[in-house]
C-alpha cells in the first residue's frame, strides 16, 4: 500500500508542478470569461440577416400581391419579369434573390433562387410570413372572420411549472435543471477524456523511455498503474476545484454584478439541491474517470506510439460519444424515459446519461443505488481486464498489438 501511495504523491507532484498545468489552472477562468463575452457579443442579432437583400417576387397565383412586408434589410420587389430575365440578373449580384411562388403554391414548393445559399434566417423570415398570409387567405376564403382570430392568437398563456415538495410549493426551475445537466454531462465528457488520455500518455511515456522497466522491479504492474489512475485523478479534482474558484474571483473582478455570468448562475443554483448534484457529480466524475482510464492505461501498456492507439480508443470511446450526443439532444428533454433509465444503469454511458437525469430530481433511489453498484462493479471488472492486460503489455516493444494479442495477454498465466 505504501507502494501505492508513493506512486500517487509521484504523479500528484510531478504534474502539478508543470507549467503547463500552472499556466492552463490559470488561463482557464480568463478564457472561459472572455469567451462567455464573446460569445454573447456573437451571437447578438444572429437570427437577423446581417446585409441587405432584395427578393424579386414572381407571384403566379396573385395571393401574395403586396401583401409580403419589408423587414429588417430585407426589400420585396413585385415583378413581372420572365422568369429567365430575372435569372439573368442574379448572376452580377449575390445580393439579389427570386421568389418564384406558382399557381398551386398549396402542392408545389415555392422557390427560392439566388446565386449564393441564402442563410435560415432570410428563408425563414420568408416562409413565416408566407404562412400567415396563407393561413389568412384561407380563412377568407372560408367566410372567417380574421380580425377574430387574430385577437385570439394574441392570447398567450404561460405555464408555470411548480414543485410540491414536504416544505411546500416553490417554483420547479426547470430551466435552471436543463442546463446544470448538461453543463454535468459535458463536464464529465470531457474530463474523462482529458484525463484518461493523460494516463494513456504517462503509460506510453515510461514504456518508451524504459523507465518503466526499473519501476516494476520494485512494485506489481497492477500498483503501477493504480497509483497513476489515482494521482492523475487526485490532478483532475485539484484543477477542477481551482477552476471553480478561480472563476468565482475573475467574475466578481470584472464587475459583472450579482445578476449576471457565473454569480448569476450560482444564485440560480440556490433553487435546486446543489450539495445533492455536486455529491453525485463528484461520484460519476470518480467512477468514471477510474472505470475509463484503467482501460485508457491498459491501451497505453499495449502499444509503442500515440499513433498506435486510434485502433483501440475508437471502441472505448463510442459508448461515451454515443450517451454524450444522446443527451445534449434528446435525454434532457425525456430525464424520465426508458432510454434515459437504460443508459443511467450501464456502466459505460451511465456517467453522462445520470447526470442529465439528477437536476430534474424524481431518481428513485433504488435505480440512483443500483446505478452506482453498478458504476463500482463496472470499475473493478475493467480494473480486473486492464490490469491483466498492462502487466504484460509494458514490457513488450517492437510487436504491433492486435485485439488477438490483448486475449492472449490477458490469459498469461503470472
Amino acid at each position: 500500500m505504501n507502494k501505492v501511495l508513493l506512486i500517487i504523491q509521484r504523479e500528484y507532484i510531478t504534474r502539478v508542478r508543470k507549467k503547463a498545468f500552472i499556466v492552463m489552472m490559470l488561463a482557464v477562468p480568463l478564457l472561459l470569461a472572455g469567451m462567455t463575452k464573446l460569445i454573447a457579443y456573437v451571437a447578438k442579432d444572429s437570427d437577423q440577416v446581417s446585409k441587405p437583400q432584395t427578393i424579386k417576387v414572381i407571384d403566379e397565383s396573385h395571393q401574395f400581391e403586396g401583401k409580403l412586408k419589408n423587414a429588417k434589410n430585407i426589400l420585396f420587389v413585385p415583378t413581372n419579369e420572365p422568369l429567365e430575365k430575372a435569372k439573368a440578373g442574379l448572376k452580377d449580384n449575390e445580393d439579389l434573390s427570386i421568389l418564384l411562388i406558382s399557381k398551386d403554391y398549396a402542392h408545389k414548393p415555392v422557390q427560392f433562387l439566388s446565386k449564393k445559399k441564402p442563410s435560415f434566417a432570410l428563408t425563414g423570415e420568408v416562409e413565416n410570413q408566407m404562412n400567415k398570409i396563407a393561413s389568412t387567405n384561407t380563412m377568407l376564403a372560408n367566410h372567417i372572420d380574421t380580425a377574430l382570430i387574430n385577437k385570439a392568437q394574441k392570447n398567450k398563456v404561460s405555464v408555470s411549472a411548480m414543485e410540491v415538495t414536504e416544505t411546500g410549493t416553490k417554483d420547479a426551475d426547470v430551466g435552471t435543471s436543463m442546463g446544470v445537466g448538461i453543463a454535468c454531462a459535458i463536464l464529465i465528457y470531457m474530463s474523462l477524456f482529458i484525463y484518461g488520455a493523460q494516463v494513456m500518455r504517462g503509460v506510453i511515456e515510461e514504456k518508451t523511455s524504459r523507465i518503466i522497466e526499473v519501476i516494476i522491479s520494485s512494485v506489481k504492474p497492477f500498483q503501477l498503474m493504480l497509483g497513476k489512475i489515482i494521482g492523475v485523478g487526485l490532478v483532475g479534482l485539484t484543477q477542477f476545484t481551482a477552476w471553480i474558484v478561480l472563476s468565482v474571483i475573475v467574475t466578481k473582478a470584472a464587475g459583472n454584478g450579482p445578476a449576471g455570468g457565473i454569480m448569476g448562475a450560482l444564485q440560480t443554483l440556490q433553487n435546486i439541491p446543489f450539495g445533492y448534484i455536486l455529491g453525485c457529480f463528484l461520484f460519476y466524475f470518480i467512477s468514471g474517470y477510474l472505470l475509463y482510464s484503467a482501460l485508457f492505461a491498459a491501451v497505453g501498456s499495449a502499444v509503442d506510439s500515440e499513433t498506435e492507439t486510434q485502433q483501440f480508443m475508437f471502441p472505448i470511446t463510442l459508448p461515451l460519444l454515443f450517451t454524450y450526443l444522446l443527451a445534449v439532444t434528446v435525454l434532457f428533454r425525456a430525464p424520465d424515459s426508458p432510454l434515459a433509465v437504460w443508459l443511467s444503469m450501464i456502466p459505460f454511458t451511465a456517467p453522462v446519461a445520470m447526470m442529465i437525469r439528477i437536476p430534474f430530481g424524481g431518481v428513485p433511489a433504488w435505480q440512483l443505488g443500483l446505478s452506482m453498484f453498478l458504476m463500482v462493479a463496472g470499475f473493478l471488472f475493467t480494473t480486473y481486464i486492464a490490469a491483466r492486460i498492462y502487466r504484460v503489455g509494458v514490457l513488450m516493444y517492437g510487436k504491433k498489438a492486435s485485439y488477438k494479442e490483448l486475449v492472449k495477454w490477458f490469459f498469461y498465466k503470472e
